[in-house]
């Protein structure tokens, strides 16, 4: 595994791939990366050399790409402004329900905290004789 960004990312896949293992980072922003830093979506990741990876970095870096923990924060942030404000979206966050106007009646019982497990036949199994 390579480390990249403070990331372990796998050797033996695509670098196009393996670059969407850092959070912030999908499909379409790393075939840009690699367009803009000229290096072939089929590489893998464990045949780029170190100039290679550091223009990577670079490219992260100049084009202000919010990664990992960066992101995250962010996210958490913007999602506690919207309850700050009583939001309709912030309350359904606050209170853990789907916010973005999906049925609650018989979806999101996994959101909701309401798993039901499924029952057998009700039937007992006969006590086995020894």
């Amino acid at each position: 595994m390579a480390r990249f960004l403070g990331i372990n990312i796998p050797d033996n896949k695509n670098i196009n791939i393996a670059l969407t293992y850092i959070y912030g980072i999908g499909r379409s922003s790393s075939e840009k990366l690699l367009k803009e830093a000229n290096i072939d979506f089929q590489k893998k990741t464990k045949d780029l050399s170190a100039s290679e990876l550091n223009s990577l970095k670079e490219l992260i870096e100049k084009n202000k790409i919010n990664t990992e923990g960066d992101l995250r924060r962010e996210i958490r942030s913007n999602i506690k402004r919207l309850i700050n404000v009583n939001s309709y979206r912030g309350i359904r966050h606050a209170k853990k329900l789907p916010l973005r106007g999906q049925r609650t009646k018989t979806n999101s019982r996994t959101v909701r905290g309401n798993v039901r497990r499924t029952v057998g036949s009700g039937k007992k199994k006969a006590p086995t004789a020894k």
